[in-house]
């Protein structure tokens, strides 16, 4: 846990909460919009560090709405915390490929499993890189330029794992 007592998943939350209070699910769809090109939260993510964010003090609850859904809002100590987490240092990256994976175990696989792999992810970067590129430029165009840097990362990583991909073993 960092100094400011929030990990990056909460401090993620905490950061999209900026926007105004939203339910569990509509984080889950802000996190998805605004940082699904580059950083993932499952559900079961959020739904853990919402409770652990209110009783910290971090967020509070509103009235529950339609189907019980709760609504969560930043309290003054959340924005504390939430910029002494972006003062720490940003740490080590951790680095989890499923593809990358496999192909380390490439040796064990058939000549057709792996090409499904590869297929398979050439697929889904070339789609997300696609959708990384619109955002990006949709972002340039509103101005917010940290927002298009952030995406322009994505980009970039999209592009690194295609040209991966061509030159990966068992092609």
């Amino acid at each position: 846990m960092a100094e400011s007592g929030v990990n990056a998943t909460a401090a993620a939350l905490l950061g999209l909460l900026h926007e105004g209070p939203m339910t569990g699910g509509q984080l889950m769809a802000a996190a998805q919009r605004r940082l699904g090109a580059y950083w993932s939260m499952t559900r079961s993510q959020v739904y853990r560090e919402l409770p652990a964010l209110a009783e910290a003090g971090y967020v509070r609850l509103g009235k529950p709405g339609a189907r019980s859904s709760q609504p969560y809002a930043i309290t003054p100590a959340g924005k504390r915390a939430f910029t002494r987490w972006l003062s720490e240092p940003a740490g080590r990256e951790s680095l989890r490929n499923p593809v990358a994976l496999r192909v380390a175990f490439g040796a064990q696989q058939s000549a057709a499993q792996l090409q499904q792999v590869y297929a398979q992810a050439a697929e889904y970067h070339n789609a997300a890189l696609t959708e990384a590129r619109e955002m990006a430029k949709e972002a340039k165009k509103s101005g917010d330029e940290f927002y298009a840097a952030s995406l322009e990362f994505a980009v970039g990583y999209h592009k690194a794992a295609l040209a991966w991909l061509k030159n990966a073993p068992g092609k």
